[in-house]
């Protein structure tokens, strides 16, 4: 059974850093690229970028201008999302999800409150 479990989230001032996890289970995560996406209150689903199976390509949404890093650790099964800078607009749950064949996977989400 795939399971996406994130973790790391939590309130944390404007301009500071948060690196948010995601451990996988239930396939083998080397084999395959891993998304993250986020919903702000209110709104839809956004994608915030991807990361390939080697880890070593990504590629982001235009808003994130460099302050959000995908990276992975396939022996620890786990993939992180750094994130600098964040501003009161990055408020969001943020999930962890995972494309394989025609089934889409998600977690249960953390939450990220960027407040004074």
């Amino acid at each position: 059974e795939v399971q996406l479990v994130e973790s790391g989230g939590g309130l944390v001032q404007p301009g500071g850093s948060l690196r948010l996890s995601c451990a996988a289970s239930g396939f083998t995560l080397r084999s395959y690229s891993m998304n993250w996406v986020r919903q702000a209150p209110g709104k839809g689903l956004e994608w915030v970028g991807s990361i390939n199976s080697g880890g070593d390509y990504t590629s982001y949404a235009a808003y994130v201008k460099g302050r959000l890093t995908i990276s992975r650790d396939n022996a620890k099964n786990t993939v992180y999302l750094q994130m600098n800078s964040l501003k009161p607009e990055d408020t969001a749950v943020y999930y962890c999800n995972l494309i394989l064949g025609p089934n889409a996977y998600w977690g249960q989400g953390t939450q990220v409150t960027v407040s004074s």
